[in-house]
């Protein structure tokens, strides 16, 4: 029974999943912190990724790592950090995200070039940023990872060059989805300079060994990690309520939103992923909850007290800029407050602020495919009892929830297990414990959410 680590090393902590490569069947685990912010030295990660799976490898016969999207790691001839790297959800290089975005041509341009309508979230964009506000630190950059591509070529004791996947690669704003290759010119013209990138590998292609021996596969983005672990295929589409929140599908073909809500990333086995991805999803819930003074499972008990609609209190939830819409210098709003507005009100309102946002999100990434069959809701958001009870009234219709898991972490398992089997396709692992989650739809509260989200237009890219 062979054994394989997959590692989700997210925006709040690096978790270490010990998987038999057979079935999927988790046989231990462990997880380390990662520091609070949107600017990390990328150092932390490699000591959480010691703590967390250090302890696990010398047990596993291939190891894989989902890491969180578009951080900026620029690294100097030295191999060291030059700068902080900057999260996806730092929006310090909103301006740079628009500069850029006309210098290729426009939106349209833009989403040929690269896929995507670029954004704060991009790495092009950090890059960009870091030319313009510290030039001494993009001068002596020599080379660029994303935050995957650094903690893989770390597993492997940096013997082999630095490599990455066409998912996660997707996501910096200079590698073409749909072509299958870099733009390097596009990264020299937000840096000021050529800088060096990893190889592109392919989905189950070894870049490595540990020093057990053990295999190393490519890793990827954590949301292509993420549809990897629940399965997703056609006609599936999966609404994540981490830190962000995200709708992804699966696609045969590449898809090109000229819009810029949905992206057109690669997944993690040679199709793509569109998705659309905001901001603001489970700390919303966060908030919420300190504001009244209150746990999660409290927060979800008040908001069952209330009624659909929260008596008339909506919230655009945008309480870090946005990116689905794309206002990156937003701040939340909350309308309908009254003297009669109960604390019940307020969780409730909250609760259906991050469902229609979602919901908004589903709907983009709904218009690029010839159906929807199945919504799977995942994520530490989704363990909220209120958040499962209100998902279907607010979405209007069935959601599929599938058993709590780190499907982040079980996607880099899988794929480390591919690699280490060589097939053709990766394991086949049953998605278990799923339950099916129904209530009357409740399209008012969608209204009243997008007259208040429509008061103010988004922002041209």
């Amino acid at each position: 029974m062979p054994l394989v680590l997959g590692v989700d090393s997210s925006t709040q902590s690096t978790k270490a999943v010990l998987v038999d490569a057979d079935d999927g069947t988790v046989v231990a685990s462990r997880t380390a912190p990662h520091p609070d912010g949107t600017s990390v030295d990328p150092r932390a990660w490699l000591e959480a990724f010691d703590a967390a799976a250090g302890p696990l490898l010398p047990r596993a016969a291939a190891v894989a790592v989902g890491g969180q999207q578009h951080g900026m790691v620029a690294l100097d001839a030295e191999d060291a950090p030059v700068h902080d790297a900057l999260l996806w959800n730092d929006t310090r290089s909103a301006a740079a995200a628009a500069e850029l975005v006309e210098e290729i041509g426009g939106p349209a341009a833009c989403a040929e070039a690269v896929g995507s309508v670029l954004v704060a979230s991009f790495t092009i964009t950090k890059l960009r940023w870091l030319r313009d506000h510290e030039p001494d630190a993009a001068r002596r950059t020599t080379r660029v990872l994303l935050p995957h591509d650094y903690l893989t070529w770390h597993a492997g004791g940096r013997r082999s060059a630095p490599a990455t996947d066409r998912g996660d690669a997707s996501g910096t704003g200079y590698y073409s989805a749909a072509d299958g290759a870099y733009r390097e010119d596009l990264l020299e013209r937000a840096l000021g300079h050529a800088a060096g990138l990893p190889r592109v590998a392919g989905p189950n292609e070894q870049v490595g060994t540990t020093e057990h021996g053990a295999v190393v596969a490519p890793g990827t983005g954590d949301n292509m990690a993420a549809a990897l672990g629940l399965g997703l295929g056609p006609g599936d589409v999966s609404l994540s309520i981490g830190t962000s929140g995200v709708a992804a599908a699966v696609s045969d073909s590449p898809v090109v939103d000229r819009t810029g809500v949905v992206t057109g990333f690669a997944d993690a086995t040679g199709r793509y992923l569109p998705m659309a991805t905001t901001l603001n999803a489970a700390r919303i819930l966060d908030l919420h909850a300190r504001l009244l003074g209150v746990d999660h499972d409290e927060l979800a008990a008040l908001a069952l007290d209330s009624v659909p609609g929260a008596h008339g209190l909506t919230v655009s939830p945008y309480y870090d800029g946005e990116r689905t819409p794309n206002r990156p210098d937003a701040s939340g709003t909350w309308a309908g407050l009254t003297t009669a507005t109960s604390r019940a009100d307020v969780a409730r309102a909250a609760v259906e602020a991050l469902l229609c946002s979602l919901a908004d999100a589903l709907d983009a990434v709904a218009q690029g495919l010839t159906g929807v069959d199945r919504v799977l809701l995942i994520g530490g958001g989704a363990k909220s009892s209120a958040v499962q009870a209100l998902a279907p009234a607010v979405l209007g219709r069935d959601v599929v929830l599938p058993a709590s898991a780190e499907y982040v972490a079980l996607g880099a398992a899988r794929q480390a297990a591919w690699t280490l089997s060589g097939s053709a396709e990766p394991p086949a692992w049953p998605l278990a414990g799923t339950r099916v989650l129904q209530a009357e739809p409740t399209p008012a509260v969608r209204d009243a959410y997008a007259a208040l989200r429509d008061r103010a237009p988004a922002l041209t890219p």
